[in-house]
């Protein structure tokens, strides 16, 4: 077989936020004991959720499967207030893994309804954090996820608007809906697209100049992550085949047919062995040859909550102050 040509993009997988989502729950485990109970994939990636399950973490639909009492983690894409409040009410012991980015879109959206706009949320519909979004937002939320969606919106152009935005999006349509956003109405507030996620735009950046050097390009990352499906449409939007895999057993041998030069890259909630694993694979169907493109040096790290900053509390006393256990937001 002829030899193949791997490159690897540059950033790639992990992020700060998903990197502290995975080590909050691998500490809670550590501290409290198992099980402790996730609330949601603390990630939208099945290797890392099947990793955490095999420490002790139960992952749970809803804080109803949760038993009174339990260590329970809020998974990194955030949840809606009501989700905090049946927390508090059952006073269940609560750590809040929400990425901070996140965070930050939740404290935007508040300040913007509290100013008297009309919300609308670039994102898409049914996705965890969309849904912990709107939740969070003290007013009606108008989720658009298209510029064709701004033309269906009942409300008078003069109307003032205020956006706030999924993290994970396409950097390219959300220009694109922002801008249909000002075309329309009068009055438009929002963040710059520039102040999407940096690890979103990092990797969709990387992407496009992997596709430009790439015969195929290999997407590293789970079916449910919207930043990995936005990495392989853009790939394809390139005019690359593009394929979506959660390790190197997808890879259909087929796929390398007059293929020189593979690109591989990962989603910010792929861990390196998924990558590892693609390599590997494809090195036993070919003899391969390395390299990986220069990119942006991420070096961001996020601050775990108060409680993985203090001491443990001895057993006589945690036993006895379950509040002890509560992480402050």
């Amino acid at each position: 077989m002829p030899h193949l040509h791997v490159i690897l993009a540059n950033p790639r997988g992990f992020c700060a936020g998903v990197t502290r989502a995975i080590d909050i729950v691998e500490r809670a485990i550590d501290r409290f004991g198992a099980p402790v109970y996730v609330r949601h994939e603390i990630v939208h990636n099945r290797f890392v959720v099947d990793q955490l399950r095999a420490k002790g973490a139960v992952f749970v639909d809803e804080l109803t499967d949760v038993p009174s009492g339990a260590t329970t983690v809020l998974s990194a894409h955030g949840v809606a207030r009501s989700v905090e409040d049946e927390a508090e009410r059952r006073q269940l012991p609560v750590i809040d893994a929400t990425c901070p980015l996140v965070t930050k879109v939740h404290i935007q959206g508040r300040r913007y309804a509290k100013a008297g706009r009309r919300i609308v949320l670039i994102g898409h519909a049914g996705h965890a954090e969309v849904i912990g979004t709107i939740g969070q937002i003290d007013a009606p939320v108008l989720l658009v996820s298209s510029a064709e969606d701004i033309a269906t919106l009942q409300l008078d152009p003069a109307t003032p608007i205020a956006y706030v935005t999924q993290t994970t999006l396409s950097v390219d349509d959300t220009r694109g809906i922002i801008a249909a956003l000002h075309a329309r109405f009068s009055d438009v507030i929002g963040p710059d697209v520039d102040e999407i996620c940096y690890a979103t735009q990092n990797r969709q950046t990387a992407v496009r100049k992997l596709a430009e050097v790439s015969d195929m390009l290999i997407v590293v990352g789970s079916r449910n992550s919207s930043n990995s499906n936005r990495l392989s449409e853009i790939g394809t939007e390139m005019g690359i085949r593009s394929y979506l895999v959660d390790g190197g057993d997808d890879i259909d041998p087929a796929w390398l047919e007059g293929v020189e030069t593979v690109g591989v890259t990962a989603g910010a909630s792929a861990p390196d062995a998924l990558v590892d694993s693609v390599i590997a694979r494809l090195r036993r169907l070919r003899e391969l040859s390395i390299t990986q493109l220069e990119g942006v040096s991420e070096n961001v790290e996020f601050s775990l909550p108060p409680i993985f900053r203090r001491p443990p509390v001895a057993a006589n006393a945690a036993s006895n102050a379950p509040a002890a256990r509560m992480a402050a937001r």
